[in-house]
């Protein structure tokens, strides 16, 4: 008989909390009838400065089978924060997720600038990616490295050796989803290996915490600039360079401004 699902949970706190956040989202976006197309990742809306787009589309989900075979994976993958004792663990989760995050959308979006730029494949302007899979199959080709002789168990009856897991899943969700972003999971496993083979090292808690300031900073300016969404108390104008912001806290009641210029200087795939 399996263990109770409370004690699996306290076991795996952090992915219980992204699943749990993935899942809100997918039901906010379901109620208030939100298209994939304005919270996916698109080389199109890239461009047009809309990098919020790197985080949003990571957490969205289309449907619910989207979401489940996702989340289902992940579950798997949790065994990451109970790895303490091999260099992983809660906060080895956390750090690395964050960077698989950003690291494995802007990567999409590099494959996608040499696709069109260099190849004039036009096709790829207008996929959108949206789906956290680029973490779960980095996770997937982390373990794979760390803990070989793992296992990657889907939906309680689904069980596939971690060693292969990567390029099996690869494979086999691009033949069963045609759909499936190619370019998405591939960016997860050569995230997953940077990783874990020390290209990407050094994380800690203070890097993390920075990291996610300066992503939060990414995600209001850019979601401001591009229109997307109005925030009354920010104002972005141009300065006598106007490449360079002016950023303006505006305040309630009395009218008062506080005012930050810079000085001028010379010179839908699924996934």
């Amino acid at each position: 008989m399996g263990r109770p699902l409370f004690n699996e949970i306290l076991e795996k706190p952090a992915t219980s909390c992204i699943i749990g956040i993935c899942s809100a989202i997918w039901f906010y976006i379901q109620k208030k009838n939100i298209g994939y197309s304005h919270v996916g990742l698109s080389y199109e809306t890239s461009i047009e400065g809309h990098h919020w787009r790197i985080t949003t589309s990571a957490f969205s989900h289309i449907s619910i089978l989207h979401l489940v075979f996702n989340m289902s994976a992940l579950w798997s993958l949790g065994v990451v924060e109970k790895l303490g004792p091999l260099g992983l663990g809660v906060e080895y989760y956390l750090q690395y997720t964050l960077v698989m995050v950003v690291l494995s959308g802007v990567l999409v979006l590099g494959m996608y600038h040499i696709l069109i730029q260099k190849f004039k494949l036009e096709y790829f302007r207008r996929v959108t990616a949206v789906g956290y899979s680029c973490v779960v199959f980095g996770w997937m080709t982390i373990l794979s490295v760390k803990q070989p002789s793992s296992k990657l168990d889907l939906f309680g009856f689904l069980s596939l050796p971690i060693s292969f897991a990567p390029f099996e899943s690869l494979i086999f969700t691009s033949i069963i989803v045609p759909q499936a972003s190619f370019l998405g999971h591939l960016s997860g496993i050569i995230v997953g290996y940077a990783i874990a083979w020390g290209l990407i090292h050094g994380m800690n808690n203070f890097w993390a915490v920075s990291m996610l300031g300066w992503i939060a900073v990414v995600f209001v300016f850019s979601l401001k600039r591009s229109g997307a969404y109005d925030f009354n108390f920010l104002e972005i104008e141009s300065v006598t360079d106007p490449s360079l912001p002016s950023v303006r806290f505006l305040g309630s009641g009395n009218g008062r401004t506080l005012q930050m210029s810079s000085l001028p200087v010379a010179g839908t795939e699924l996934v």
